[in-house]
Formats: C-alpha cells, sequence, structure tokens
C-alpha cells in the first residue's frame, strides 16, 4: 500500500528529496567514470605509464557499463530498486577507495570493471524511476532532474575534482569520490522507499526483457537514428576530451594551475548549455542536436588550428563545453519522443551506446595519442561531430521531430 501511495498519490514533501537523492547517485557514478579525463598526465607519470594507457581508465569503465547497462536492467527487473541501488552506490565508493590506493595501474584498471558494473546498472535503472517518485505531473521535470547529473558530472564535477587535485593530488580527487560514494549510498537508503520490480522474476521475464531489447531498434527507425546520433556525438566529444589536459598544457599552451581554472569554465559554461537547450529539445530534438553538433565541430576545429594561442583556446573550450552541455539533455529527449510507449527499454539502449561511445572514443583517442598527434586527435573528433551533424539534418526528412 505504501508503494501505491508513492507511485500515484499527491505531491508530499519527501517526493522531491527521493529525486535529489537519485540525482546525486547520477552524478556521482558519472564523475567517478569521467574523473580520469582531468587526471591523465599525473596519474600516467606516478604509476610510469603512457597517456594512452592511463586513458584505458576510461575506456574499460565503459565497455563494461556498455554491457551491464541492458543486462543489469533485464535481471533486475523483478528486485527491490532500492536495494540494488544501494548495492551499487556502495560498489562506486569501493572502487573509487580501491583506486586512491593502488600502486600499479592493473590494481587501478580492476577497480574500474567494478566501476563499470555499477556505472551501467545505476544509469539504466535510475532513468526509469521518475513516475514511481512523484504524482504524474511531474514526471517530466523529475525525470530532467535526474538526467541533469549526468550532464552535470560531465561538465562541471570534472573540472571540479580536476582543480581539487591541484592541492590534494590525483589520489585525493579519486578518494574524495569515494566518500562522496558513501554519502550517496546512505542517502539512497535514508530516502527512497521500496520500489518493488516491476515485472515478474524468472527466466521468462527476464527473456521477454532481451526481446524488448532487440524488437525496438529492430522496429523502430527513430530510435535507430538516435543510436547512431549518440556513438558518432558522444565518441567524437570523448575521443578529444579524455585527453582534454594534454591538449590545454601542449597544444595550447595553458600551465600549471590555469589547466584547472579553464575546464572548470568549461564546465560552467556546460551547465549553461544545459539549460539553453532543455526547452529546444523538448520542442524539437532534431533541430537542437543539429545545433549542438555544429557547435562542437565548431570549437574543435578552431581548437585544432589555435595551437599556441592560450587566450584564443581557453576561449574555444568554453565554446566546446557549451555545446556539450545539451547533449545528454537533447538525446534524452529524442528517445523519449522515438518510444514514448516504451521509454525504459528505449533508456536502457540509450545508455549501453553511451557508455560504449566514452570507451571507444577514449580508446581512439589514446591510439591517436600515442601514434600521431594532438592536431589529428583534434580534428578526428571533429569529422565525427561533423558527421552526427549530417546525420541529424538528413534525419528531417523521415522525421518530423
Amino acid at each position: 500500500m505504501l508503494d501505491i501511495q508513492i507511485e500515484k498519490g499527491s505531491a508530499r514533501q519527501g517526493d522531491w528529496a527521493r529525486v535529489a537523492a537519485v540525482t546525486l547517485g547520477v552524478f556521482t557514478v558519472m564523475t567517478a567514470e569521467l574523473l580520469p579525463v582531468g587526471l591523465l598526465t599525473p596519474v600516467a607519470a606516478d604509476l610510469g605509464v603512457s597517456a594512452g594507457t592511463a586513458g584505458l581508465m576510461v575506456t574499460v569503465p565503459g565497455l563494461v557499463a556498455a554491457v551491464c547497462a541492458p543486462l543489469i536492467a533485464v535481471r533486475a527487473a523483478g528486485a527491490d530498486r532500492r536495494t540494488v541501488l544501494v548495492g551499487l552506490m556502495g560498489l562506486v565508493a569501493v572502487a573509487n577507495l580501491a583506486t586512491a590506493a593502488a600502486g600499479h595501474i592493473a590494481v587501478v584498471l580492476g577497480a574500474r570493471v567494478l566501476l563499470g558494473v555499477a556505472i551501467g546498472g545505476f544509469w539504466a535503472l535510475a532513468g526509469g524511476l521518475a513516475p514511481r517518485l512523484v504524482p504524474a505531473a511531474d514526471v517530466g521535470r523529475a525525470t530532467a532532474v535526474v538526467f541533469g547529473g549526468v550532464s552535470a558530472a560531465s561538465v562541471l564535477g570534472v573540472p571540479a575534482a580536476t582543480t581539487a587535485a591541484e592541492w590534494t593530488g590525483w589520489r585525493g580527487a579519486f578518494a574524495g569520490v569515494g566518500v562522496m560514494a558513501l554519502v550517496a549510498t546512505a542517502a539512497l537508503f535514508a530516502l527512497l522507499p521500496r520500489l518493488p520490480g516491476t515485472a515478474g522474476r524468472g527466466a521468462s521475464a527476464a527473456a521477454d526483457g532481451f526481446g524488448r531489447l532487440l524488437r525496438l531498434p529492430r522496429d523502430n527507425a527513430r530510435v535507430r537514428t538516435g543510436l547512431l546520433l549518440t556513438l558518432l556525438l558522444v565518441t567524437g566529444h570523448f575521443l578529444a576530451y579524455s585527453f582534454v589536459r594534454p591538449v590545454l598544457a601542449e597544444h595550447v599552451h595553458v600551465s600549471g594551475r590555469l589547466v584547472g581554472v579553464v575546464l572548470l569554465g568549461y564546465g560552467l559554461a556546460g551547465v549553461a548549455g544545459n539549460f539553453l537547450a532543455g526547452p529546444g529539445a523538448g520542442r524539437s530534438p532534431r533541430r537542437t542536436l543539429a545545433v549542438l553538433s555544429a557547435g562542437l565541430t565548431a570549437a574543435l576545429l578552431a581548437l585544432a588550428l589555435a595551437g599556441g594561442a592560450t587566450a584564443a583556446g581557453a576561449a574555444l573550450l568554453l565554446l566546446w563545453g557549451l555545446a556539450y552541455g545539451g547533449v545528454s539533455v537533447g538525446l534524452q529527449s529524442w528517445f523519449m519522443a522515438a518510444a514514448p510507449e516504451d521509454v525504459e527499454t528505449a533508456t536502457g539502449l540509450y545508455v549501453s551506446v553511451f557508455c560504449l561511445s566514452i570507451a571507444l572514443g577514449a580508446l581512439l583517442g589514446g591510439l591517436l595519442v600515442d601514434a600521431t598527434t594532438l592536431t589529428a586527435l583534434l580534428f578526428t573528433g571533429a569529422a565525427l561531430t561533423l558527421a552526427a551533424c549530417l546525420a541529424a539534418v538528413l534525419s528531417g526528412r523521415k522525421h518530423t521531430s
């Protein structure tokens, strides 16, 4: 009876506290995934590995999360969501604290495998919780708040942690995120009600869930287009962004502690981009994603040509952040419009491809950094985001959104 009141009753003061707890969890798992982006140089130097090898800290959890997102969503269909989310968030804490104490890259990568399991499962399950936490009239706003945790982590969490690492060292940054995960674990346990699974247990329920995962992209052209856009946009962004620290330090010659400050400016621009893109994404995700892709392409191309120009490079990073800040809300809006009758399955697929694209971008970026130049890295990222822009524009011939 308690669960029915939570899902269907009138708004209560605690509803938004529950949404805030889930948002903190999403913010924490995504910050943990992307944390190495701003710390590759000191991690590589301390552990005695190349920047490309250190980039595996982003690749490994992304690959694991891409596999685990749909699998955990299906296997946990009959489980209490609160229990699963609390367990996954505890795993985030363990993984980050283990990384902070690690003395070898193999230990670090092992901890990042555990993190990947937690990321895939938490993000996939949290994305569909809003209807169970707030009344129907508030579901849209609550969903936006939850997915705002993804954007905030991408554009604010990493720069803030990078700035903190200038004072505490990279180990201190990982330990800090581990402590934040413990806080999020406590918040989820204290604030979430029991959330029984929405499907039966057993082999038949799992088979039905896997069937939906396979059928949706096969039968829905708009979902297929959205997955392509996700792959191109996120891979192009993270191919370059995974190595933004060496780009700033070596390509445009931003020195020392200013790297963290510039990345923090990038994060603030990204938050602004998220809010600016939101209304447009609700009306037309296709046009919004086309504009954002064009902005990313322009920023990456100009940054590739701005070698040695410190002020121009810093300004272009702000444009980059402004454009990427709206990508998550744009893509999520695309999938909600593409499959309104099965948003949870569409979100699981979106999360899987998003995480896979992070891993692919970091992997390709590492290969390029070790084999070519930072300029080539930026040009390659721009080529992928340009392809995304063209895909969004051409999709208008089939889709009106």
